[in-house]
């Protein structure tokens, strides 16, 4: 195994403002509108576990940013384990990520339906609903195929567009909080233990994307600064409006209310502001959430594999671009989640429910690898660290490694069966494509550098088995 350092892709179009941007676009989408209801069968004791979900999101964030200093271009978490564990580890992660980026837009574009319904097909036909699903899931295509330019600045306007009133509704709503709103302070039926860990396989979902600037870091201008910038203050951006909407709709409705909810927020901003408008525009703005979060995951959906193929990684297609557009991935990703939408509104819910649940799983591998990645190169690297440094950097790490598999715990036995099941089901794609390259004789796959903490580049052939 031979040893170089990845060439960033060309004409990077993305600024600190458009990669923050990217970052809450993908973590805010539709989930956040109905969190306060998933969180509301715990309690407010779900508001502690939500701050010690957001302590370990902050942890896996800064990781994120070391990272992408310590090995530039785009992949994320991908790159980041296959140069401290090889070949094989950096391809689960890819095969990993990828399953999750687009087995996840079907519930995006799901939940998508339900708002964009207070307005059109309010009787909810099932044909209605899914050409409304199929049609919000390719309007990002088409944004993303314009060209990265055009996704970035459709991603900048719509991340205002949804921060505007959520911010609104959680800085108002503060006024308006009533203590006799929150219920008892553990209503989980379980151990204060259990509810923590239960309550934050929830918030934790509400976190996913956090990492989407290192994945598309070779898009990225003056990546060494901008990755990591952007990475913290979207997952800081990101965590302001999180904590205090979820604690402004936690006292201005009723926790009996609140757990039979469809819609929070637009409960609670009919609770502030009174009438139906209000609801509304809620409504409205978790559309446009919606749709900024697609437009994100659907440039990352193609990101990710695209890394991976020119590296031979994935097949060697996904690697062809047009106009630095990833457009078969885009494309093949898009199908896949399409006919899962479509099984979503049939018959099917059983097996669309157990996809969703697979997710739990392969979203927390990758950032598990990550953290892993990051010890293994301090540790590998400690007498070439100064103390003080090192302490940090490895406090940082340890904390963002035992909260993935905090999260795991958390997520429930079924979600591992399954997520573990997906997970494998990628060796066999390895296998085909370790055995092409030995038929064809091509050159064994090569990894990044890994620099020193300072970020001197450092070979890593010595480190990598």
């Amino acid at each position: 195994m031979t040893s170089r350092t990845p060439t960033p892709d060309k004409k990077p179009l993305l600024g600190l403002p458009t990669a923050s941007a990217l970052v809450v676009g993908s973590v805010i989408g539709t989930g956040v509108f109905a969190l306060p209801s998933a969180l509301a069968s715990f309690g407010p004791i779900s508001l502690i576990a939500f701050a010690l979900v957001t302590v370990g999101a902050l942890a896996l964030a800064l990781v994120f940013g070391r990272l992408s200093i310590r090995i530039p271009g785009s992949g994320g978490p991908y790159l980041y384990a296959r140069a401290a564990f090889g070949d094989f580890a950096g391809f689960l992660n890819a095969w990993s990520y990828w399953v999750t980026a687009w087995a996840g837009n079907a519930p995006i574009v799901v939940a998508l339906t339900g708002y964009v319904e207070v307005f059109v097909n309010r009787d909810h036909s099932i044909v209605g609903s899914i050409v409304i699903a199929v049609i919000a899931l390719w309007i990002p295509v088409v944004v993303n195929l314009s060209g990265v330019r055009s996704m970035g600045a459709a991603q900048m306007v719509l991340t205002i567009l949804k921060i505007v009133p959520l911010a609104l509704v959680a800085l108002v709503g503060l006024f308006f909080v009533n203590p006799a709103n929150f219920g008892p302070f553990d209503s989980s039926g379980t151990t204060v233990f259990g509810a923590l860990a239960g309550a934050g396989a929830v918030a934790l979902f509400a976190y996913l994307g956090i990492e989407t600037a290192s994945v598309a870091a070779g898009r990225v201008k003056n990546p060494t600064k901008n990755v990591p910038r952007a990475t913290i203050w979207g997952t800081i951006i990101c965590a302001i409006v999180y904590l205090l909407g979820t604690l402004a709709v936690f006292g201005t409705v009723s926790n009996a209310h609140l757990r039979t909810s469809t819609a929070p927020f637009s409960d609670a901003a009919t609770v502030i502001f009174g009438g139906t408008w209000a609801g509304d525009i809620v409504a409205l703005a978790a559309i446009v959430s919606g749709i900024g979060c697609l437009i994100a995951w659907t440039f990352i959906v193609g990101e990710m594999p695209n890394a991976a193929a020119k590296d031979g990684m994935f097949p060697a297609v996904f690697a062809k671009e047009r106009r630095g557009v990833p457009v078969l991935g885009i494309l093949v990703s898009t199908i896949l989640a399409t006919l899962l939408t479509v099984v979503a509104y049939t018959s099917f819910q059983e097996v669309f429910t157990t996809v969703v649940l697979l997710t739990v799983f392969t979203s927390v591998v990758p950032y598990l690898f990550s953290a892993a990645a990051q010890i293994f190169w301090l540790l590998s690297r400690r007498r070439q660290t100064a103390w003080k440094p090192f302490a940090k950097d490895i406090t940082i790490s340890g904390l963002a490694l035992a909260f993935t598999f905090w999260a795991l715990a958390g997520s429930g036995q079924q979600a591992c069966y399954y997520g573990v099941f997906c997970f494998l089901l990628g060796v066999p794609l390895y296998v085909w494509l370790r055995t092409s390259k030995n038929k064809t004789g091509a050159p064994q796959a090569v990894v990044a550098s890994a620099p020193q903490s300072t970020g001197t580049p450092v070979p890593t052939k010595e480190l990598i088995p």
